[in-house]
C-alpha cells in the first residue's frame, strides 16, 4: 500500500529563519498519529509544509504517492483536510453552511450542492453528532461544539488524510475528550489517516498508537507511547525532569513535569 505521506529529506522555513532540516519520515496509509514536541520545534511548519502551503527548500513531500509540488490546489483539498486550533468565522454562517464549505474542492464555482452533497454533509454532521444542530449559528456555539463542526467540514471533503493543529487546545477536560474519541473514531471506522499536533503527552499516549517527538526541526523521536515517553527520551527535549507513572484503569501512560525547587 502506497503511504499517506512520505517526506524526504526535507528542509523548510522562512527567509529569516529555517525550520525545518533534512526531516524523513514515513506514516502509512490508516495510522494514527500524534506529532509531538517544545513550542518552536517545527510542527506546525510541518503541517504547512504538508498541505502545499509553505513551499519546502530541499527534499520531497509526498501525499499518497504524488509530489505536493505538482499536485493541483483542488486536488490537494479533496486529499487533505486541515483542522485548526480555533476557527474564526465573521458572518453568521449556521452549522449546516459551514459543513456544506466543506463540498467547495468538488463543486465548480456556480454549480449548486446536488442531493449527494446534502447527503455526505448529513452523514458527516451525523457522525460527529452536530445534526441535530445544523440550524444553529456557529459564532453562537461553545468551544467543544464548534470544534466538532470544524471536524464534520473536514469529513464532509471526504478525505483520505486530516491533519489538525493542537484542536483541542482552548477546550476544557470533557470537551477535549469528546473531540479526541471522534478523532480516533473517525480514524477506526472511515480508515481516514490523522496526524494531531499536540502538546498534551498523557492524552496522545492514550488515544495514539505513535508518537512522532520533534525538537528544533528535526524529528527525534518515533514510536509507541512506551518507547517515547521516557525520562531519557523527554527530559532532554523539553528540558526539564518528567515523572512518568501507569494510569491503573487505562493501562495508559501518564507525564508530568517535576518541579525543580521548593518555595
Amino acid at each position: 500500500m502506497i503511504p499517506a505521506i512520505e517526506i524526504e529529506n526535507v528542509s523548510a522555513g522562512y527567509p529569516d529563519r529555517p525550520v525545518l532540516h533534512a526531516l524523513t519520515l514515513v506514516i502509512g496509509a490508516g495510522e494514527r498519529v500524534a506529532l509531538l514536541g517544545p513550542n518552536g520545534a517545527g510542527k506546525s511548519t510541518l503541517l504547512q509544509a504538508l498541505t502545499g502551503r509553505l513551499v519546502v527548500t530541499g527534499g520531497t513531500v509526498r501525499l499518497f504517492g504524488h509530489d505536493v509540488r505538482r499536485l493541483p490546489a483542488s486536488e490537494r483539498a479533496r486529499l487533505v483536510a486541515v483542522v485548526p486550533q480555533q476557527l474564526e468565522v465573521p458572518l453568521a454562517f449556521t452549522v449546516g453552511e459551514m459543513v456544506m464549505m466543506g463540498r467547495t474542492a468538488t463543486l465548480n464555482r456556480w454549480q449548486a450542492p446536488s442531493a449527494e452533497d446534502r447527503r455526505i454533509v448529513a452523514e458527516a454532521m451525523a457522525t460527529t453528532d452536530v445534526l441535530a444542530l445544523r440550524d444553529r449559528v456557529f459564532q453562537e456555539m461553545s468551544g467543544g461544539e464548534r470544534q466538532r463542526v470544524v471536524i464534520a467540514l473536514a469529513l464532509a471533503a471526504e478525505p483520505r488524510l486530516i491533519l489538525l493543529d493542537e484542536p483541542t487546545s482552548h477546550l476544557d477536560m470533557n470537551h477535549r475528550l469528546e473531540v479526541l474519541e471522534l478523532i480516533a473514531r473517525l480514524n477506526r471506522e472511515h480508515g481516514v489517516t490523522v496526524l494531531m499536533v499536540a502538546h498534551d503527552l498523557s492524552l496522545a499516549a492514550e488515544f495514539f498508537p505513535r508518537l512522532l517527538v520533534m525538537q528544533d526541526g528535526r524529528l527525534a523521536a518515533d514510536g509507541t507511547p512506551d518507547a517515547v515517553l521516557r525520562p531519557d527520551v523527554l527530559e532532554p527535549i523539553y528540558r526539564c525532569r518528567v515523572s512518568i507513572h501507569r494510569d491503573p484503569e487505562s493501562g495508559s501512560l501518564r507525564v508530568f513535569p517535576r518541579r525543580t525547587g521548593q518555595r
